[in-house]
């Protein structure tokens, strides 16, 4: 018997997988595909992610080979502005890596700290016993079918995850997808850091990545895929033009891969954790790429879950109370973020941005502060409240951002300093009886 079973081998199964064995634990890690290998993704590892790379000893594997982006700038139309990235964790600088790269490295040290990692595994049913998960089974490409049993299973296996499913876990704060996302690589485009665009129904981001390549990311409202779908390049081309000298910094340089494009983006939270099992990463919280916070995210609960299931083996807590704590933890730290994205992800037409940035304008601190919450050092919440706001803004542009386009563009404060969003999806959602006993 396995004291672990994680499912899932990638941003959030990974390094779950590497924690846990790197603390003694007998870990079996499994994945459908074989590394290295691709997958759509954001790239951008936000500050607080790369912190963490960097204390489990894996940063200097990515930098060598992955730019660093120490500075951001931000174009809202009308309104630029350029600063710093958040120190965190000793950590000042962003990085873009390839999933072929960072996904590789992950998987290798999870295998070199003594994980049991099997490729090309496809798991096809969780085993119960008195109503908790007590196992896998599955088969590796072209094998006999396999029975695999552990003191916990953890589905880290993206947004349609299969570990999710079949246990039944409830979504909530759920929110349809808003956007369709294209991206793609160029050479030969000069960059001297990160860019990031607002315009009218659409966001533009340019990173400098591996192999001398710039990744361009481009959104617009899910509504426009089928009409777009139909000229891909054009859509991504026209949007890029409306982005400062963006456009011609590309025509000038070549287009060295395919475009890759998706309307599948959708938004909630799933309950992540019960009866002998856990989700982490996608598994259980997936929201619109537009702030790119997937790896931060991946990253962070492979972490906090690690931290929970040891304090239970350690036989500190007992493993439903450690997973609770997991689950409070986790929302605790996303739910910030996660409305916020929700709110970028609408695409505005008009948005309340460039009135932000304008009041920025030559007050580099404030731009650093910014810049901080975007990238999730900062909180989010507190940086849009009005407490904090007002004073940036003025009384003068607070209310001409409470009143543009008759709604709010920006994700103030609608009662008592805070972000508001529904919850009643929380209060509704439910699993098995966490305080059930284990086999």
């Amino acid at each position: 018997m396995w004291d672990v079973i994680v499912v899932g081998a990638r941003t959030a199964g990974a390094p779950l997988a590497m924690l846990l064995a790197r603390a003694g634990l007998r870990v079996l890690l499994t994945d459908r595909a074989a590394f290295p290998s691709d997958t759509m993704s954001t790239h951008q590892m936000q500050v607080p992610a790369a912190a963490r790379l960097a204390r489990w000893g894996l940063l200097d594997t990515i930098a060598a080979v992955t730019p660093a982006t120490a500075r951001i700038r931000l174009d809202a139309g009308g309104a630029v502005v350029e600063g710093r990235c958040p120190s965190y964790g000793g950590i000042s600088a962003m990085y873009s890596p390839r999933r072929t790269l960072l996904d590789a490295v992950l998987v290798d040290a999870a295998r070199a700290a003594g994980a049991e990692v099997r490729e090309r595994f496809t798991v096809k049913e969780l085993l119960w016993t008195n109503g908790w998960v007590t196992g896998i089974r599955g088969r590796e490409r072209g094998g006999w079918p396999v029975t695999e049993t552990a003191r916990l299973v953890v589905g880290a296996d993206g947004k349609h995850s299969f570990v999710a499913d079949g246990v039944g876990s409830p979504r909530y704060r759920r929110r349809a997808a808003a956007t369709v996302a294209s991206y793609t690589y160029w050479a030969g485009v000069p960059m001297t850091g990160g860019e990031l665009y607002q315009r009218p129904e659409r966001a533009a981001a340019a990173f400098p990545t591996n192999d001398g390549l710039t990744m361009v990311y481009v959104a617009a409202p899910v509504r426009e895929f089928a009409s777009l779908r139909r000229n891909i390049e054009g859509h991504l081309l026209e949007t890029v033009d409306g982005c400062g000298d963006l456009g011609e910094r590309l025509r000038a340089g070549a287009r060295v891969e395919r475009i890759r494009t998706t309307p599948d983006l959708p938004n909630w939270l799933r309950i992540p954790s019960g009866p002998g099992w856990a989700l982490a990463g996608d598994a259980g919280l997936v929201m619109d790429p537009v702030t790119a916070h997937g790896m931060s995210n991946a990253f962070t609960d492979a972490d906090l879950l690690a931290a929970a299931i040891g304090a239970s083996l350690g036989g500190r807590v007992s493993l439903a109370q450690a997973l609770a704590h997991y689950r409070a933890n986790r929302d605790r730290r996303a739910v910030a973020m996660y409305d916020f994205t929700v709110s970028l992800a609408a695409l505005p037409r008009r948005s309340s941005l460039p009135l932000l940035l304008k009041a920025l304008a030559g007050r580099p601190n404030e731009i650093d502060r910014l810049l901080a919450t975007f990238a999730g050092v900062g909180p989010v919440d507190q940086y849009f409240s009005v407490r904090n706001l007002l004073p940036l803004l003025g009384p003068a542009r607070m209310l001409r951002v409470a009143i543009r386009d008759g709604r709010r563009t920006l994700p103030l404060a609608a009662r008592d300093g805070v972000m508001a969003t529904p919850t009643s999806e929380l209060a509704s959602a439910s699993v098995a009886d966490p305080k059930a006993s284990a086999p």
